[in-house]
Parts: C-alpha cells; sequence; structure tokens
C-alpha cells in the first residue's frame, strides 16, 4: 500500500512556523510544463516565490498544487506550483527550512528545459540572496 507524500504536510508546516515566528516563506521550486508561473522570473529552470502572508493573496498549500495570487511589477497573476516540484521551502531571514529530492519521473523529461525568458527580476517578490554554489544554505529546524 503506498502512503500518501508527507511532503505537502511539511510545507504547510514550515510556511506556519516562518509565519508565526514573523519570516518570510520561499519556495524554490523546479519549473515544469504544468507550473504556472511568470516566464520572465524562471532562471535556469528554477523560481524562488515569496508566499508570505503579505505577498500573496488566497494561498492554498493543497496536496499535489500550491495555488496563490501574486503581483508581479504591480500586476496581479495567479501562480499554481505542483507540490512535487517544490525543491526547498525556506525563512528569507535566516535560511531555516527544509530541502526536498525532485523524483525521478517528475518533472521536465531529461535533456528539455522549459522555455525561458530573460529579465531583471522585480516586482513584489525579490530573488533572495543566494551562497555561493547558487543555492540557499537551509539550517535544520530546532
Amino acid at each position: 500500500m503506498d502512503l500518501p507524500s508527507t511532503k505537502p504536510y511539511l510545507l504547510r508546516a514550515i510556511w506556519e512556523w516562518c509565519c508565526d515566528n514573523g519570516f518570510t516563506p520561499y519556495i524554490a521550486v523546479q519549473v515544469d510544463s504544468r507550473t504556472r508561473v511568470p516566464r520572465e522570473f524562471i532562471r535556469d529552470g528554477q523560481i524562488v516565490l515569496n508566499i508570505g502572508p503579505d505577498a500573496s493573496n488566497k494561498l492554498r498549500i493543497g496536496n499535489d498544487f500550491i495555488d496563490f495570487q501574486a503581483r508581479f511589477g504591480g500586476v496581479a497573476r495567479e501562480l499554481s506550483v505542483p507540490v512535487q516540484q517544490v525543491t526547498a521551502i525556506y525563512s528569507r531571514e535566516n535560511g531555516a527550512g527544509m530541502a526536498f529530492e525532485i523524483e525521478a519521473d517528475a518533472g521536465v523529461p531529461t535533456g528539455e528545459a522549459p522555455e525561458q525568458e530573460h529579465g531583471e527580476v522585480g516586482g513584489d517578490i525579490p530573488e533572495p540572496p543566494r551562497p555561493e554554489g547558487g543555492r540557499p544554505k537551509l539550517q535544520r529546524i530546532k
């Protein structure tokens, strides 16, 4: 018997922990064909999104998708991210959070990258500072 994934439960728990402690929750997402985000903010097949209460509206972290509204350049957009494609959730302020591996059969097939547009990251969702190596430094939550 296959048990349901714990990932959506962990995402909801860390989101709540961030908000309860005054931190800003960010998610890192490996973009695939099911991911509905502004394409101009995708970098190297990934996007980092602020899902805090001040940056998102109508946030729903479901078992299969994270759906919400966010403003980019002052324009409200509808976003939908497959839970399966989330690679990390963490606090912008201290990097505390959790990283996840993407299942081998999930996402974009090997050798193919989603179409990307290049532009300046802007709007109301800033790119968090990244350490050398390009990935956020995650810390164990105590």
